[in-house]
């Protein structure tokens, strides 16, 4: 069974999980190929316990971290209401198609409403086919052709 809750930044199991659930990601091709950098791993927890509008869920499956979902709440200036960005999730591959994805969906979801927030936004790549589909079965649509995610290194 999978259970989910926030991740306790005063735990530095859970502090550890994060780091390591997000590297076996980054190291993917849909992540970014290579694995998190040292000065990230060394500070990554630590930035978002800091950060304001952080929302990080951690699941288990047999007390065993498994996945992790990021989210940071803004605003929708369209809808003048408050909005929840999933902006980083990741199953750990053995525990890909038990339900982990969606456990982690739903409480996000739970706790947008909470918040009482206009909808929740993600991206996803091209590529990453599997991610799309739980994102199509759990009711994220309309895709958006034509619109790019890009950034700026500063």
């Amino acid at each position: 069974m999978v259970q989910v809750r926030e991740l306790d930044f005063d735990d530095p199991a859970e502090r550890a999980a994060l780091c390591d659930i997000l590297d076996a990601y980054a190291r993917e091709p849909a992540g970014q190929g290579a694995p998190l950098d040292d000065y990230t791993r060394r500070h990554l927890a630590d930035g978002l316990a800091a950060h304001p509008t952080r929302l990080v869920l951690l699941a288990f499956v047999d007390d065993a971290p498994v996945g992790v979902a990021v989210c940071f709440f803004g605003f929708s200036t369209f809808a003048a209401r408050p909005l929840l960005n999933l902006h980083d999730f990741a199953v750990l591959p053995a525990h890909r198609g038990g339900g982990v994805g969606a456990a982690l969906l739903d409480t996000l979801e739970a706790r947008a409403r909470e918040r009482g927030c206009c909808k929740v936004t993600l991206e996803v790549h091209d590529t990453n086919t599997r991610a799309q589909a739980l994102y199509r079965r759990r009711g994220f649509g309309p895709w958006s052709p034509g619109t790019r995610f890009v950034s700026k290194p500063l």
